[in-house]
């Protein structure tokens, strides 16, 4: 949480915004997130500080920023919605993790896949690997965290795609590892 507020605190600058939404109440957070003209950074923090606090009024803000080409971003909203807990959460990053014009990005949605072990995740987790198997792919770390990903969730289903990562060299040790932890 402190990375994540000096990160923003940084792009702030000297603007008073920042400590009024750093100890504003949850209407006032959530009353920012639609107001115009605010930029970008004190749209995080407001989504952010909402998210951790269990405010399901942050979940489209978070998922927009689950979204952001800036993995910083990415990675603050994955954090917030898995604290959130919101039903609608899991959609919303197996589509962001499947989507292939996006795959650049999906790096944290298949991590909070990962985190929520929901019924969307195993499935999402493998059809993102299975497009990303070919031998040149330029995105292998989001290869390598969905075969993290679903050793993590150990799921049987996915046996066969983890057995297929083995002959990727820069999966191979993290797919035995996978299949080792797969239930007989």
């Amino acid at each position: 949480m402190n990375d994540v507020l000096e990160r923003l605190r940084a792009e702030a600058g000297p603007s008073p915004e920042y400590e009024v939404l750093l100890t504003a109440a949850p209407d006032g957070l959530a009353a920012s997130l639609t107001s115009a003209g605010l930029p970008l950074w004190a749209r995080e923090l407001a989504a952010y500080r909402l998210g951790l606090a269990g405010d399901r009024r942050a979940f489209e803000s978070l998922v927009l920023l689950l979204n952001h080409r800036d993995p910083a971003r990415c990675a603050a909203a994955a954090e917030a919605l898995a604290v959130l807990d919101d039903p609608r959460t899991a959609r919303a990053a197996a589509a962001l993790a499947t989507n292939s014009l996006r795959t650049a990005y999906a790096m944290q949605p298949v991590r909070l896949l990962t985190a929520l072990r929901a019924p969307e995740s195993v499935p999402a987790l493998m059809a993102t690997l299975s497009r990303l198997l070919s031998p040149h792919d330029p995105y292998w770390r989001v290869a390598l965290a969905c075969v993290e990903g679903l050793g993590a969730l150990a799921d049987p289903r996915a046996r066969e795609l983890l057995t297929r990562a083995q002959s990727h060299p820069r999966l191979a040790v993290a797919a035995t590892a996978a299949l080792r932890g797969l239930p007989a």
